[in-house]
């Protein structure tokens, strides 16, 4: 006789055996529905984890913020260092909220200290749905590899009509300029893209053009105001 034993008792057959595994994801999916369900109106702010305080994009995104919050929205990070910290710190130094999507990894990746509410996720899929699923726009600052996943699966999701449209904003022309060029000279002139997928878009230089382009998208139209409890989770 082969004797079972049950998975949800041993941390390593959890990790490891697909059918289980689901009760992670949904455990996942449901505390993330459940806590961010009262944030109202809120922007989704991703950057580089590595650029020092003292580098121009941490006090552009730090501003970004600030501008932000003062306006009403949530403002929503990894909750990570370097950008991330810096939108944090931007929407705390406005009294508004913000919320932190921490993501486990081998190499622990702390809090910043200006999260109000923290949210921690084993699973990027999930977390990235809820970088989404929430925000009224995307700020997209400098970055690395997962600052360009997720700006190019924001505009894949809206272009295949898979979410509604909602502002997607580059900032900082000087670090985006060759990326659009590319677009232009590479992937619009294969045939790749349409003219119109650069309408997906904007790229500013100014916090108060991210302000701008975001107003005058939800001009007119009534969003929720946050409704959160103050504090960590």
């Amino acid at each position: 006789m082969r004797r079972l034993k049950n998975p949800l008792l041993d941390k390593h057959e959890f990790d490891t055996e697909d059918p289980w595994r689901i009760f992670r994801i949904m455990s996942e999916f449901v505390e993330g529905f459940e806590v961010l369900s009262c944030i109202g109106k809120a922007v989704s702010v991703f950057g580089s984890s590595r650029l020092k305080p003292t580098h121009k994009y941490y006090k552009l995104a730090e501003e970004v913020a600030y501008l932000l919050a003062k306006e009403g929205y949530t403002i929503i990070t990894g909750s990570g260092p370097s950008i991330m910290e810096a939108a944090n710190k931007g929407a705390r130094r406005a009294k508004g909220y913000s919320i932190g999507l921490n993501i486990q990894l081998p190499l622990q990746q702390q809090p910043n200290p200006y999260v109000d509410t923290l949210l921690d996720f084993h699973y990027f899929f999930i977390r990235k749905v809820m970088f989404v699923k929430y925000a009224k726009a995307f700020v997209i600052m400098p970055g690395g590899y997962g600052t360009l996943d997720e700006f190019t699966e924001a505009i894949n999701l809206i272009s295949t009509l898979r979410i509604p449209k909602f502002p997607v904003v580059l900032v900082g022309r000087e670090y985006w300029q060759g990326m659009t060029d590319w677009f232009k000279e590479k992937v619009l002139a294969s045939g790749c893209i349409s003219e119109e997928d650069f309408k997906l878009f904007k790229v500013v230089d100014k916090p108060q053009e991210v302000v701008r382009i975001i107003k005058d998208f939800y001009r007119g139209r009534r969003l929720a105001a946050n409704t959160c409890p103050r504090g960590k989770k």
